[in-house]
């Protein structure tokens, strides 16, 4: 008896893990977190015989295309539940996490598609590259630089022996531009982030040129070629290659503006990216093409009028404006016209409105620029101090229109003129 009393002791914790294999091996988890685990279970169950992974990811697609990034996530989560390991609900799960700012998870997604496919799809680098800094950045992107080449190279084998639908419509199709833009993503590197290493500057030519080798055109790389001569004093050739960048988009913008046609949407894509357009309105107001920096700056209010550094660098390109004016009326000598007084009030009060809503949003979004805010200050000042709600009133009714759809119009402030 002795005996079969512990066989039975010795059977009873066996039960015990067979039941946790029935459970998923949640028993420890509280009644509430175990019903809340069957019920995705059964929700993974119902949308795997309801769905297929393909139409789960096309209902992504849809949504990130109207940039509604909470939903296009919702549905690529279920495509994962039931396919984890699938290439290209991970990598979009990885846009669109980076979208919606939760890194994290970003850099989780592209890292399992780098782990399950390594050789095959370029974009998982390009992301990783852009979510880390440095000589890590480097790496990703030499990595992913490495899959496009070997694709391309690919393709062009496929091309010349006739090959005709030879490659998975979910692949990504790499072109010479994507190689470009890749470079550029490392020359960029090499001009801010990496400066100080040795050989910096060689290496940050070297990739401009290879970007416009893969893209002659290309007004990214064309303006990083802007910066870096610049960079070493050569202002002149810089400004040549900057007005080139410039030329190759901010026309078709300005079109884009008063009407959308299907070509104009063509070249729309060769837009550069909301940042590097900062970018440009900087060399060109250090360029002192002052018109064109506003142009510019105008077209960036206008798709997103909430970011402190665009109105703080419109609120500078109307001051230096306003000053160049000046300076020009002085060595003319005599006395200033009526037209002239204009000109320059039309300037300095819309520097000081500019301003203005550069601090207002500054203090709203808590940014921690303190260099730009001082010299936000010290134009101010000089200018006649911020700009009252009186002041602004009478403008807005007349001659602005806000780039956003607030009823208010409360960030709305009087326009440049040029």
């Amino acid at each position: 008896m002795g005996g079969q009393s512990k066989g039975k002791k010795k059977n009873k914790p066996k039960r015990k893990d067979n039941r946790q294999n029935r459970d998923g091996g949640f028993v420890d988890l509280s009644p509430q977190e175990r019903m809340k685990v069957r019920m995705h279970e059964k929700a993974k169950k119902k949308t795997a015989e309801k769905y297929s992974v393909q139409q789960l990811l096309e209902k992504t697609q849809a949504y990130m295309d109207s940039f509604d990034f909470e939903m296009a996530g919702l549905f690529c989560q279920r495509a994962l539940d039931v396919d984890s390991d699938n290439l290209q609900a991970l990598d979009m799960l990885g846009h669109i996490c980076s979208e919606l700012g939760d890194m994290q998870k970003a850099k989780s997604a592209f890292l399992r598609a780098m782990e399950l496919s390594p050789d095959v799809g370029h974009s998982k680098y390009m992301y990783l590259g852009q979510i880390h800094t440095g000589l890590e950045a480097v790496d990703y992107y030499t990595r992913g630089i490495q899959v496009l080449l070997s694709a391309l190279e690919k393709q062009e084998k496929m091309t010349q022996a006739g090959a005709v639908g030879t490659t998975d419509e979910s692949d990504e199709v790499p072109t010479a531009k994507d190689v470009s833009v890749a470079y550029c993503s490392l020359a960029e590197i090499y001009l801010t982030d990496l400066c100080m290493e040795e050989g910096a500057a060689d290496k940050c030519r070297q990739f401009i040129e290879k970007a416009l080798h893969y893209h002659h055109d290309n007004p990214e790389a064309l303006q990083l070629m802007a910066s870096y001569l610049f960079s070493t004093e050569r202002n002149q050739e810089g400004k040549e290659y900057l007005l080139k960048s410039v030329g190759m988009w901010l026309p078709a913008h300005k079109r884009g503006a008063a009407s959308s046609t299907t070509e104009e949407e063509e070249e729309g894509n060769e837009i550069p990216p909301y940042e590097s357009r900062i970018t440009t309105a900087k060399l060109l107001i250090e360029s002192e093409e002052y018109e064109m920096a506003v142009d510019v700056l105008e077209g960036l209010l206008e798709e997103d009028d909430e970011v402190v550094q665009v109105w703080y660098l419109s609120g500078w390109v109307c001051y230096l404006q306003w000053e160049k004016a000046k300076q020009l009326q002085e060595r003319e000598g005599g006395e200033a016209t009526e037209e002239n007084k204009e000109e320059w009030t039309a300037l300095q009060d819309a520097a000081r409105s500019y301003l203005t809503n550069a601090k207002k949003l500054y203090t709203k979004l808590q940014c921690d620029d303190q260099p730009m805010l001082e010299h936000a200050e010290q134009l101010l000042g000089e200018l006649g101090g911020e700009m009252e709600a009186e002041d602004e009133a009478p403008a807005l009714d007349d001659d602005y229109e806000p780039s956003s759809d607030d009823d208010e119009g409360a960030k709305a402030e009087t326009p440049m003129e040029h």
